[in-house]
């Protein structure tokens, strides 16, 4: 999912107060966007129009707090490395998890991975998928 403009998510704020007032709740345009922002998963309205500035509009940078799954189990990290990977919409991403993460499915067998580097797409899915058709990594900014 390529993240809207900042005009565009102005304009979701705008229709979001103009409803919600109309339902008799006081919103103001302030929280309006602070809530659009939360729906795009970011923590604030500066973080949002930010990234949404950003010319290749990715919604990753090194430092970010992401969540999602890898290898089909769900994690919590930060990126500590993200690299573009010539001109096409493809990045390389290193993700530190907050706890180990076991990339094996047998009850007799783990294998714990901490840090992972990956090729993904703009919206934060990996490349290459595993022999059951699902990427290997999903990741979406964390919401704090």
């Amino acid at each position: 999912m390529t993240l809207p403009s900042v005009d565009e998510l102005k304009s979701q704020a705008k229709r979001l107060k103009k409803a919600l007032n109309a339902k008799g709740q006081t919103l103001s345009h302030g929280q309006a966007l602070e809530l659009v922002s939360a729906q795009h998963g970011f923590r604030d309205w500066n973080t949002a129009s930010a990234t949404a500035l950003r010319p290749n509009r990715l919604p990753f940078a090194v430092g970010d707090r992401v969540s999602g799954s890898y290898m089909q189990q769900a994690f919590e990290g930060e990126i500590v490395a993200l690299t573009k990977l010539g001109a096409k919409d493809r990045y390389q991403v290193t993700v530190q998890f907050d706890q180990a993460v076991d990339v094996v499915t047998f009850d007799s067998f783990s294998a714990y991975r901490s840090r992972v580097t990956c090729v993904i797409r703009a919206d934060g899915i990996a490349v290459k998928q595993t022999s059951n058709g699902e990427p290997y990594l999903k990741m979406q900014p964390a919401v704090l």
